[in-house]
């Protein structure tokens, strides 16, 4: 487990998987390519079930569900990163399979989420974390490109969507020499919550990562 001042990441397992229904089960989250796109959305906790068994990697990343710390939903499971590809040889690793509900976009959780992972990888030796996105995905993309993270280029026909289109992929990047200057911008961003818990938006009001 890590903790944060707004989430604590913790192991994800097969037996989560209907609580994280309830928090992904919206076609929002699928829309801007989670999941394989929007034609991957489960609307059925059995089916989501079967797909998130499948889906993780579970056997090649640390697969984290975020839970919110304080407040009136202190301990709800609000989403789902993974912390993975590891490659030793190079160092790389891979900040990947990132899903919130939608009723936390905009808010504290990303950027500790991702403060808390990239923390994770360099602090164990790793040179250079990839992030991506379905090249589709403008919000995703400018996610990414908030926390700091290098523009590397756009991977075409990478991988199939659910509906069988061809998937072009933007990779992004930090490098362990950039981690001090994006970790100071993410800790700015935190500082600018106040410390006060995350709490549950109105669906419409969710802006972005």
């Amino acid at each position: 487990m890590i903790e944060g001042s707004y989430i604590r990441l913790e192991p994800l397992d097969a037996t989560d998987l209907p609580e994280l229904y309830g928090a992904l089960s919206s076609p929002r989250v699928f829309a801007g390519g989670w999941g394989g796109g929007p034609a991957g959305y489960r609307d059925t906790e059995a089916e989501f079930v079967a797909f998130g068994e499948g889906y993780f990697a579970w056997d090649s990343g640390n697969v984290y569900g975020a839970r919110l710390v304080g407040g009136e939903h202190d301990g709800t499971l609000v989403g789902t990163s993974t912390l993975g590809d590891f490659d030793e040889a190079t160092e790389h690793a891979h900040i990947g399979w990132t899903a919130w509900n939608p009723r936390v976009w905009a808010s504290a959780v990303n950027p500790e989420a991702k403060l808390l992972m990239l923390g994770e990888a360099f602090d164990h030796g790793f040179g250079r974390v990839k992030l991506q996105a379905d090249d589709r995905n403008t919000r995703s993309k400018a996610a990414i490109a908030k926390l700091g993270a290098a523009f590397e280029g756009v991977v075409r026909r990478d991988r199939t969507r659910a509906d069988g289109s061809w998937r072009d992929t933007a990779v992004f990047s930090i490098l362990a020499d950039e981690w001090p200057a994006v970790r100071a911008g993410l800790e700015a961003r935190l500082a600018a919550f106040g410390g006060h818990p995350v709490a549950f938006r109105a669906v419409e009001d969710g802006a972005g990562e």
